[in-house]
C-alpha cells in the first residue's frame, strides 16, 4: 500500500509564493509518476502539474504555466509544487497523486483517473 501526504498549504496574499510538498511512502516510492490537482468547492478536480518518476519530464497545466513549477528530490522521496504570483482564483484544495511507472517510461499523465494513490489534500487560500 502507498501512502501519499501533502504539506505546506496555508493562507497567503495575492502575489505571494508558496511551496507544497508531497511524500509517497511504500514499495518503490521513487518509481512513481506524481501529479498535482486542485479543486474548488462545487467544481471538478483540475490538473495542475505532473512529473515523471525520474524528474526528466514535466507537464504544467495552461492555467498555471509560467507561475507554477513541479520538481522532485528522489533522495528525499519528495515532490514539490512551487507556486509563484498566486492569485485568488488559485484558492482550493491541492491534491498530490501518484501511480507506479512500471515500465520506467518517463510518462506523465494529466488525467486524474490515471493515478492510483491520492493524498488527503492541502488547503491553499489566496486573499486579494
Amino acid at each position: 500500500q502507498v501512502h501519499v501526504e501533502e504539506s505546506g498549504g496555508g493562507l497567503v496574499q495575492a502575489g505571494d509564493s508558496l511551496r507544497l510538498s508531497c511524500t509517497a511512502s511504500g514499495r518503490a516510492a521513487r518509481n512513481y509518476v506524481t501529479a498535482w490537482f486542485y479543486q474548488n468547492p462545487g467544481k471538478e478536480r483540475e490538473f495542475v502539474a505532473a512529473i515523471s518518476y525520474d524528474g526528466g519530464h514535466t507537464f504544467v497545466g495552461d492555467s498555471v504555466r509560467g507561475r507554477f513549477t513541479v520538481s522532485r528530490d528522489n533522495a528525499k522521496g519528495t515532490v514539490y509544487l512551487q507556486m509563484n504570483s498566486l492569485k485568488p482564483e488559485d484558492t482550493g484544495v491541492y491534491y498530490c497523486a501518484a501511480t507506479f511507472d512500471k515500465y520506467y517510461s518517463g510518462t506523465v499523465y494529466y488525467l486524474a483517473e490515471e493515478y492510483d494513490y491520492w493524498g488527503q489534500g492541502a488547503q491553499v487560500t489566496v486573499s486579494s
